[in-house]
């Protein structure tokens, strides 16, 4: 099947990109929609201008799409870019997990273009899917943290299994996402069996602010380097 994936660049997202490779799915495009507000309600925003360099990484082609990052409004700009692409695909795939709110709306304007809406970590378990992609090889870094019980040394971490256990504890302490879909963590993966080149983290700095208690990543430089 010819499918154009919705990549943000985070966990959910490349591992969507990864299982539907897994099952023989023709990656026609990358669609990468960048906010220009950080609390867009569909859209990642902490590192988003770094999937280019994911995109190099997969060798895929990415289509970038600016949206204001309206609430509703942000969804016609997301249809205006499938609309264009349409007639070369099937299906649009994504990394939704559990946010009803995300994968009701990409369901309608798939269902407007007539393309099919492939979801296939829709409702998962979320512990599961994490430790499924660190045990795959994700490398993955916490960009943002904007949730009880995340202090600022969570920026730049990466996740690995005793991230996962202590994401669990937050769970049990605190009633997070453990997937972070409702908000409360964004991420970066910077290699995975998928990626040609793996990204290297040169420099970056911290945006936490005290009195929220959360903040982001901003990273300064970055380069591809040989696996």
């Amino acid at each position: 099947m010819r499918v154009a994936v919705l990549f943000s660049g985070g966990k959910d997202s490349t591992y969507a990109t990864y299982l539907a490779k897994k099952q023989g799915d023709e990656i026609k495009y990358l669609v990468t929609i960048i906010p220009e507000k950080e609390d867009s309600w569909m859209f990642h925003f902490p590192c988003i201008s770094l999937t280019k360099l994911q995109a190099k990484a997969l060798g895929i082609k990415q289509i970038i799409q600016k949206t204001k990052g309206e609430k509703e409004k942000e969804l016609e700009d997301l249809k205006r870019v499938l609309e264009k692409i349409k007639g070369e695909i099937d299906a649009v795939v994504s990394g939704a997990v559990a946010s009803s709110y995300q994968k009701s709306r990409i369901d309608k304007v798939c269902e407007d273009l007539k393309l099919k809406h492939l979801a296939p970590l829709w409702q998962k378990d979320q512990e599961e899917v994490l430790k499924e992609e660190v045990k795959a090889g994700f490398e993955i870094m916490i960009t943002g943290v904007f949730a009880e019980g995340f202090d600022e040394s969570w920026l730049g971490r990466r996740i690995d299994e005793e991230a996962v256990k202590e994401i669990l504890e937050l769970k049990e302490k605190f009633g997070i996402s453990v997937s972070g879909e409702g908000g409360e963590y964004e991420s970066l993966v910077l290699d995975c069996p998928l990626f040609k080149k793996r990204i290297e983290i040169l420099s970056f700095k911290k945006i936490w602010d005290e009195k929220l208690k959360s903040g982001y990543v901003v990273v300064r430089k970055a380069k591809l380097r040989e696996i």
